[in-house]
């Protein structure tokens, strides 16, 4: 009995610990990394990446610092920006954003890993750290076959086609409306005679 009863008064002091804890005022950080392919004229290939650092949390967070390390130098140069921005407060509900721009060097698949995000919480002396969502593989200076000019136009009539023939149609009854018949034509010149 006097288990029982030491048990239960163990979970009730757990369910009160716990309901506090979860009633303080805390940071959650989210992390979100982009990466896209631009290629260019000249056939090098441009690598823009931003990555979004969100608090979710009901508290603020200080010394908020960015690294993005995964973009190695021998594959990559860097053409804009850089790969780790520092802020010095990012608020509950807050949005920082930064971003930067990449020339590939060399082809290939390039797999990268998730940007670290380290903070700092005024209730903790050691620094947190949050980490981003991976960004899927990337076919570097990949070979691109030239795109067959009638499955362009399939894909845009499978896409817009019912749009299309509802214009067509509206431009064809605007047309007979506008310009004259034959007849009408040349009954107009048998009464000028």
């Amino acid at each position: 009995m006097a288990v029982t009863k030491s048990l239960i008064a163990a979970l009730i002091a757990l369910l009160f610990v716990s309901s506090v804890l979860a009633t303080a005022d805390v940071p959650f950080i989210v992390v979100h990394k982009k990466a896209s392919l631009n290629r260019l004229k000249s056939g090098s290939e441009h690598v823009s990446v931003s990555i979004d650092v969100y608090n979710q949390g009901s508290s603020t967070v200080y010394d908020v610092s960015l690294s993005d390390d995964s973009w190695p130098q021998d594959t990559f140069d860097i053409v804009n920006g850089n790969t780790s921005k520092s802020w010095e407060r990012l608020d509950a509900g807050g949005l920082l954003s930064h971003s930067f721009e990449l020339e590939a060097k060399s082809k290939g698949m390039f797999y990268g890993v998730p940007a670290i995000v380290t903070f700092r919480i005024p209730t903790k002396a050691a620094l947190q750290e949050a980490y981003s969502t991976p960004i899927l593989p990337l076919d570097i200076l990949a070979e691109q076959t030239p795109e067959n000019k009638f499955e362009w136009a399939k894909r845009l009539l499978a896409r817009y086609g019912s749009q299309i023939s509802v214009i067509t149609l509206i431009a064809l009854f605007v047309y007979l409306l506008i310009t004259p018949s034959k007849s009408s034509a040349a009954k107009a010149s048998k009464k000028k005679r």
